[in-house]
Order: C-alpha cells, then structure tokens, then sequence
C-alpha cells in the first residue's frame, strides 16, 4: 500500500529531477495528489521533502552505475562498467544528469539539508572510484578517485543538458585515465 509520504517523496524524486529543486509546494502536492496541510504533516518544509527525496534514491542510484558484486571483472573493467552505464543511461530521453549534482549546482547553498545529502551520496562515489583504484593498483588512488568523479559528473552533466552525447567519449576518456594512472 503507497502511503502519503511514499507518494510525495515519489513525486518530488519525478519533479525535482525532471524540473529542478525550485518547483512550488503546489506543483509538488497537486503531483503527489495530497493537500499542503498533510505534506507539512509529514515534513518540516519542501526543502525537507527534497532531501529526503534524494536519501530515499541514494541506493538506487548507486545500484544503476556500480557491477552488483566484485565478481563482476577486475577493478578497471568495474571502473569502466561505470561509465558504460552512463553513456547507456544518458541516452535516454528522460536522463537529465546526475541528481545529486543538480541540486548541488541548483542550490548554491553547501549547508541546505538536500546539498548535504547530495555531498554524501558523491563522496560515496567517490570512495567507491577510489577503492577500485587502489585494488586496480594506482599510483595516487585518491588523485584518481577525483579525477574519476570529474569526469563522471562532467559528462553527466553535459549529456543531462543535451549539450553532448557520450557514445564513445567516456568510456574512451577514463580508459585514458586508467592508463595513466597504472591501472591494469
């Protein structure tokens, strides 16, 4: 059974993505089919609603980029397979980015409760980039985590605006990196 929280964060995960983090109360409740009054019920604020929003998503979002397990290829092929899903996933016509880094950029508030959770969900890319790199055999692990999470947030970005498409510039790019940095 969808209750009404289920509901709203549902439909602030579809608008605040699809439309940006500045959509009304209105437009967010009228979505989820719910009055203003049961949403400030459930939360504090809109701002509330979206970062919970982004907190619900987190391990969704992960799971659609990162191999299911470490049986999934040596840690540059796990790398790789990140970026692969991304050309894959920007292709799609609802794609419009990375939704963490959105909101980041969207905000310019580092202290907004959504930024805060935004951070955290890169950071953990982040990391996970990095512990590859270090199983990879990289010279600087964390130099490579970074410049990982460049790209990665680069190119979502560009692909989310449809400024670029990524086939064949990504996955190439990061090989390029991988070189570089001694992972075999």
């Amino acid at each position: 059974m969808t209750t009404t929280r289920d509901r709203l964060l549902d439909a602030a995960t579809e608008l605040f993505y699809r439309d940006g983090v500045h959509i009304g109360v209105e437009a967010l409740c009228r979505t989820a089919g719910v009055s203003k009054r049961s949403m400030y019920q459930l939360f504090s604020s809109k701002d509330e609603v979206l970062a919970v929003a982004l907190e619900r998503r987190a391990p969704d979002y992960a799971n659609a980029f990162f191999p299911a397990s470490q049986d999934a290829g040596s840690a540059r092929e796990r790398i790789l397979y990140v970026f692969e899903r991304l050309e894959k996933l920007s292709a799609e016509p609802e794609y419009h980015g990375c939704p963490y880094l959105a909101v980041q950029v969207e905000l310019k508030d580092p202290e907004h409760p959504a930024s805060e959770v935004a951070r955290v969900v890169k950071g953990r890319l982040t990391e996970g980039f990095r512990a590859l790199a270090e199983e990879g055999g990289a010279r600087d692990p964390q130099l490579l985590a970074r410049q990982l999470t460049l790209v990665f947030d680069g190119a979502s970005a560009r692909a989310g605006a449809r400024v670029e498409t990524l086939d064949g510039l990504v996955t190439p790019t990061v090989s390029a990196l991988l070189d570089a940095a001694g992972v075999a």
